[in-house]
């Protein structure tokens, strides 16, 4: 079942290590049907190396796998979470590439920066506050999902207009209205956190960029007029 959808998760996997933003089996990339009653992921602690379509695993939406000869990833319970309360989200990806995952573990959120940054996210992106001993020792994975979920709740914060977040402690979960789109923001987020540390060592005094700076950026691309690249055609 949802064969192209295999296709499509095992290459977004494939992808973490083509931009490098995974080391070893570190990162998982999941995908949810159509319908929305099932998600395909990525099988736990396989090698990139040697992954293929055939290998993902299909589960519903209470995490009972459907399909498959492997053990999804361990994070699948943090996946479904975003799934159940962020409604336009398609594709979630986690990984720990190295300067999103630093400032995870500095418990430091991503300012704007600049125009970088405001092409993709409209704002911060925020760090989650720590787990507590009962949220880690309890559900884990569940609980990562669901703090992310408050984070963005009690921060008012559109998980579409800022598709990521820094898990404190861990590393990043970014998303999107597709998997490729949730492995670019994986990869523009590790572009931006890199930024941001050498902007930081230019200048320690370095400020957010203004609003109306961010608002032009973001809202020529995602707005109801965004003008940049090309219209699209294949409907006409």
């Amino acid at each position: 079942m949802l064969e192209q959808l295999k296709k499509e998760v095992c290459a977004a996997n494939l992808k973490l290590v083509e931009y490098n933003l995974v080391t070893l089996t570190w990162g998982n990339v999941s995908a949810i049907s159509d319908d929305r009653k099932y998600i395909v992921i990525k099988p736990s602690g396989v090698d990139y190396e040697k992954m293929h379509p055939a290998q993902m695993v299909v589960t519903d939406m209470d995490g009972n796998v459907v399909e498959g000869d492997f053990q999804p990833s361990s994070d699948l319970l943090t996946h479904l979470e975003l799934y159940h309360h962020f409604k336009d989200v398609k594709g979630v990806v986690h990984t720990h590439s190295r300067y999103a995952t630093a400032l995870a573990q500095s418990e430091r959120e991503l300012p704007c920066y600049g125009t970088t940054h405001a092409d993709h996210f409209y704002g911060s992106v925020p760090c989650s506050r720590h787990l507590s001993k009962e949220e880690i020792e309890s559900e884990y994975e569940l609980n990562t999902g669901k703090v992310i979920v408050e984070t963005f709740q009690k921060n008012q914060i559109d998980p579409l207009e800022v598709p990521a977040v820094l898990v404190c402690k861990h590393g990043p979960f970014t998303w999107g209205n597709s998997v490729n789109k949730a492995v670019e923001n994986a990869l523009v987020l590790e572009e931006t956190a890199h930024m941001a540390l050498i902007t930081q060592q230019f200048n320690p005094d370095v400020t957010s960029a203004s609003q109306d700076l961010q608002d032009k950026h973001y809202f020529r691309k995602h707005g109801e007029s965004a003008y940049y690249g090309q219209e699209d055609k294949s409907n006409k």
